[in-house]
């Protein structure tokens, strides 16, 4: 035997894997193939580490065992039954050696990944599996879960990266993230490149609605998508001598923001782009920001945080790490004025198919499927699916053809119903949570002066293509309301003085 293939996260070494792969028969002076997969990954909750510092774990475990390795990464794939063969091609590619069942023995323990090497003809050292002793997973959570005995089940090897590049805080962060999926994304059915084609069509006109607030500094985008906003700031010349920093959560846009800076997009050297959930922490040293831009975001914060609690936490570590001076400049929807009042809602019906009852099944179905089914619904029809997907419980009474319920979940529903691509996504949402006087209320209790420029918009072409030809609004008495305000441009800054 001249190789062991070791395929697997491997975000974590253990003390029994070294002890294993030392003793397993007929193994000496063969080299351990360390096939690292989702090596493209980092910063999710299923992988938690990047693969340089895995790497590096690996290669210091490689030295203090005595074992000759060799480190191979492996980019993610769709699941497939032939993933075996595509990581031994993978290996082929990056090294040119040829594992095959002559020269190969693979250590592995998870069944499943195990059966489609034995497939191949290969054997099996089944590693964890035949002993019962705790998985490197098993130990990484016990770290996340704070429990220090991962440092005893842990190899040294894996201890020492993880203390030198403060990687224990890091790890219990993103495995305990509340906010963030697996993947890295904050809902699983969201199409992200619909998202980054739709932020890159707007960014002209958000930063044309910004540009003159803006202070030079540290000039920060928080959810900055694919970095487009930041483009367009990166072209002016007020601003050659500033900082412009991008921070993402969501894996797949910070991955095209860094690839995007790569490539040359940005002229000045001074643009960085920071993977970070807000709601994990402090990003920012105190008092260390010029400008902080926010773009649909607030409402995210609200949506899949703790709503008014999260958003709170959110405003203040805004206003923490503004320096005196500072402007914050956050740019949303927002809910009716009055939001709370009863209102009379009439939708169409003749516009689509009108079934007897919503399907309750979405959630399981493919996202074509469900895009295609809730655009082939009335817009009366939509409501109902609205009402069963949406994830804060509408309270509504059918009255006849009309729909009695309070001004805010009706806007909520007229400006997203037309989200279909994305609806299964869109409906984790609350659009109209807060009312500009709610917002006025937040910024002053936390220290934040409102500036004059401060004000609502309504999105005049979604109401007069998209709201007023299939729906029709009424107080209790009859009497026709006009469209409310759909958006808010909200100019915070930080008294100079605090």
């Amino acid at each position: 035997m001249q190789y062991v293939l070791f395929p697997g996260r491997h975000h974590l070494l253990t003390r029994f894997q070294a002890d294993y792969l030392r003793n397993l028969p007929k193994s000496d002076g063969a080299t351990v193939v360390w096939a690292v997969t989702s090596a493209n990954h980092a910063n999710t909750r299923r992988n938690p580490v990047a693969y340089h510092r895995r790497e590096a774990a690996i290669e210091r475990f490689s030295v203090m065992t005595g074992l000759r390795s060799l480190v191979v990464p492996v980019f993610d794939t769709a699941p497939t039954d032939r993933f075996a063969e595509v990581t031994i091609k993978n290996i082929a590619t990056e090294t040119g050696i040829g594992l095959t069942p002559a020269n190969t023995v693979v250590a592995c323990s998870t069944p499943e990944v195990a059966a489609l090497y034995a497939r191949l003809g290969f054997e099996i050292a089944t590693v964890e599996q035949e002993t019962g002793a705790e998985r490197p997973w098993d130990v990484l959570i016990r770290l996340a879960n704070g429990d220090e005995a991962w440092r005893e089940l842990a190899h040294p090897a894996t201890v020492d990266v993880f203390d030198r590049y403060q990687l224990a805080d890091a790890v219990r962060t993103v495995v305990n993230d509340p906010v963030v999926g697996d993947e890295g994304g904050l809902t699983a059915t969201r199409d992200y490149r619909s998202y980054a084609e739709s932020f890159a069509d707007s960014a002209a006109r958000k930063w044309s609605a910004v540009r003159e607030y803006v202070r030079p500094g540290r000039i920060v985008d928080i959810g900055c998508g694919a970095g487009a906003v930041l483009e367009l700031a990166d072209r002016e010349p007020a601003l050659r001598e500033s900082d412009l920093v991008g921070v993402e959560v969501a894996r797949h846009l910070f991955d095209e923001c860094v690839h995007k800076k790569a490539q040359g997009v940005f002229a000045n050297p001074n643009v960085f782009f920071y993977r970070r959930n807000v709601l994990g922490g402090a990003v920012f040293p105190a008092r260390s920001v010029d400008t902080t831009l926010t773009f649909a975001l607030t409402h995210e914060i609200w949506s899949y945080g703790e709503q008014a609690a999260s958003l709170r936490a959110f405003v203040q570590a805004i206003y923490d790490h503004t320096a005196p001076g500072g402007v914050w400049i956050n740019s949303d929807v927002c809910g009716p004025d009055d939001r709370g009042r009863p209102v009379v809602l009439r939708l169409d019906r003749t516009d689509g198919e009108n079934p007897v009852e919503p399907r309750r099944d979405l959630a399981e179905r493919p996202p074509a499927e469900v895009a295609a089914y809730v655009a082939g619904l009335s817009t009366r029809a939509r409501f109902d699916q609205f009402a069963v997907d949406y994830r804060f419980p509408v309270e509504y009474k059918v009255d006849g053809d009309a729909l009695r319920l309070s001004f805010g979940d009706a806007m909520d529903y007229l400006t997203r119903k037309d989200y279909t691509t994305n609806w299964l996504s869109e409906t984790q949402e609350q659009f109209c949570g807060l009312e500009y006087a709610d917002w006025k209320s937040l910024l002053a209790d936390v220290g934040f002066e409102v500036d004059s420029a401060s004000r609502t918009l309504r999105n005049d072409w979604v109401v007069d293509n998209r709201i007023a030809p299939v729906a029709s609004l009424a107080d209790l008495d009859g009497r026709q309301l006009d469209w409310p305000v759909t958006h808010v441009l909200l100019v915070a800054r930080r008294p100079l003085n605090t």
